[in-house]
């Protein structure tokens, strides 16, 4: 890209600032309710009675239940049938359109920022009103050349009270193109196969990584009051304290449930690609591939035991194998 045609397409980019992703408030699908709180806390392993236990709820100080507040996102998204069909043309979906015909194809999500300041009630129907914050000058990364971009919803319930905001940023990317691979005398050229993307590395999760490194799944283990926690963060969600240790999986452990990948094909996995969440023997949850089974012949409840193993020329991770009953 010249500068003068990197001018005009910036020129044309900045526009998309301060759009709506909706021509209006995105009313949710579903009232706020039971059942798919439930299902939220299950699946997160959420134990908090205000959100499950209308007897405790009815006797707090609320008096009744209300929504994880991290669901708020989750009410207003779409179905299985909706992302498979194409989602209609709005904001987001032109200013990512533009990015891709002007070769910006990759994208990473970088964070994602919340703020709550009320509580989803059962019954409630949430509105999102969302737009394009902002958009990055172009900045060089190791992942490639592109833009961060950041949006920003809104969610209020029917009374126009404010729920919370939330912000998602991304960055759109040029993906540098696969060096070749020296070929072998006479043997026909062909592309160096690529590596996974690489999981950053941060102070609260680093030093799990450096022991997949070297062989072993460590789980968290808060000093105070013993309850193990995964994935890795700094404060313990039962009593809040900031001291912990970690004990050494066995990695025996049963499929609490998977999919089976077809697409997007991420560098580096072999597909179909099973991606299953696997609860431990020690009580906490994982989330891996199963490998060494035919896809078709993988079960919710079977038992498995996993194996730290090197998945690329950079990394170790754990994948979990069928155990021969």
């Amino acid at each position: 890209m010249t500068p003068e045609e990197r001018q005009a397409f910036e020129e044309e980019l900045y526009t998309f600032v301060g759009r709506p992703l909706h021509p209006e408030p995105k009313r949710s699908y579903d009232a706020v309710n039971e059942a798919m709180i439930r299902h939220w806390a299950e699946v997160m392993g959420d134990k908090n009675p205000a959100y499950t236990n209308a007897e405790w709820a009815a006797s707090s100080r609320r008096g009744e239940l209300i929504a994880p507040p991290a669901m708020m996102y989750a009410w207003n998204q779409e179905g299985y049938a909706v992302a498979a069909e194409g989602r209609p043309s709005d904001g987001l979906s032109d200013l990512v359109a533009y990015f891709d015909q002007h070769g910006f194809t990759g994208s990473l999500g970088t964070n994602v920022d919340q703020e709550f300041f009320a509580e989803a009630k059962i019954g409630d129907a949430l509105f999102e009103d969302a737009i394009i914050e902002e958009i990055s000058e172009q900045k060089v990364t190791a992942r490639g050349r592109g833009y961060f971009l950041q949006t920003l919803a809104k969610f209020t319930n029917q009374s126009g009270e404010l729920i919370g905001t939330q912000r998602f940023r991304v960055f759109k990317f040029i993906p540098p193109e696969a060096p070749p691979k020296a070929a072998a005398s006479g043997a026909s050229e062909e592309l160096e196969v690529p590596t996974r993307i690489h999981a950053p590395r941060g102070q609260d999760n680093g030093w799990w990584w450096d022991a997949c490194d070297e062989g072993k799944v460590l789980i968290q283990r808060c000093k105070n009051c013993q309850t193990l926690r995964h994935p890795p963060r700094p404060m313990c969600g039962e009593c809040q304290s900031t001291d912990w240790d970690s004990v050494q999986s066995t990695l025996d452990g049963e499929i609490f449930s998977f999919v089976e990948m077809h697409y997007p094909k991420f560098p580096g996995y072999k597909y179909p690609l099973i991606v299953a969440v696997i609860s431990l023997a020690e009580g906490t949850r994982i989330i891996s591939n199963v490998v060494g089974i035919d896809s078709q012949d993988v079960k919710i409840g079977m038992k498995v035991k996993g194996k730290v193993e090197q998945v690329d020329e950079k990394t170790m991770l754990p994948q979990f194998y069928p155990v021969e009953a």
